[in-house]
């Protein structure tokens, strides 16, 4: 399985550092990363993004959470660039089901990333409403199960299980924690990865072998002590 990974960053100067890395396929961001990186104005700082990413495809989220407000800022979002996914959260704040947003922005071909999923119920649910022609992303929340102490993995299994009936959707890995997400994501199938720019820059260093693993610690801790100037008399 070719795993695509895509970059989760809001900040204009790491996108266009990041756009120049062969491995970055595409772009995700959100409001709290939006906000992070200084975003006053939404759609101006939004097609600052655009210009930077080329014909990559990037996830611009709704920020709304009423399902009349976040179809009409899902069609506005859209109408930004043809290589916009519009990000939608599978619940509101309320816990509704986002179901009637996801089938009628779906069904105005409008491409979607479906976020903040954390299970195959989900899923299942998202893939009711969809046609089987526009392109759907489901985001599923690994890292942030992990750090609940529940096994995303599962999850996974179910769901790719689920999208292989849909041509037009592809299951991504959310929320990484570590480099090594990204093998775990290849070896389950997932299409997509989104990973952050720390972690983007680790993974270009995969191939260390244990041994030179082991000399890089002990020097480093070498290097430390004899900094300290560390002396056990």
């Amino acid at each position: 399985m070719n795993t695509k990974i895509f970059c989760d960053i809001a900040d204009l100067s790491t996108i266009k550092k990041f756009n120049k890395f062969k491995i970055v396929k595409g772009f995700t961001t959100n409001p709290s990363l939006m906000r992070k990186a200084g975003a006053k104005d939404y759609k101006s700082y939004s097609k600052q993004i655009l210009q930077i990413c080329g014909n990559k495809p990037i996830s611009l989220e709704v920020f709304a959470d009423d399902q009349k407000s976040m179809i009409e800022q899902g069609i506005k979002i859209n109408s930004w660039g043809k290589n916009v996914y519009v990000k939608v959260p599978v619940v509101n704040s309320k816990n509704k089901f986002t179901g009637k947003v996801i089938k009628e922005l779906n069904n105005k071909d409008i491409k979607l990333n479906i976020t903040a999923v954390y299970t195959a119920k989900q899923t299942e649910k998202i893939l009711k409403v969809i046609n089987k022609k526009t392109k759907v992303i489901i985001s599923i929340f690994a890292g942030r199960a992990g750090d609940t102490g529940k096994d995303p993995i599962p999850e996974f299994i179910k769901s790719i299980k689920l999208a292989k009936k849909f041509n037009n959707v592809e299951i991504l890995w959310a929320s990484v924690r570590e480099p090594y997400n990204y093998l775990q994501a290849k070896q389950l199938g997932c299409h997509i990865i989104t990973i952050p720019p720390s972690i983007i820059e680790k993974i270009q260093k995969f191939g260390k072998s244990f041994n030179q693993l082991t000399i890089e610690t002990v020097k480093a801790f070498l290097v430390d002590s004899n900094k300290s100037k560390f002396n056990i008399i």
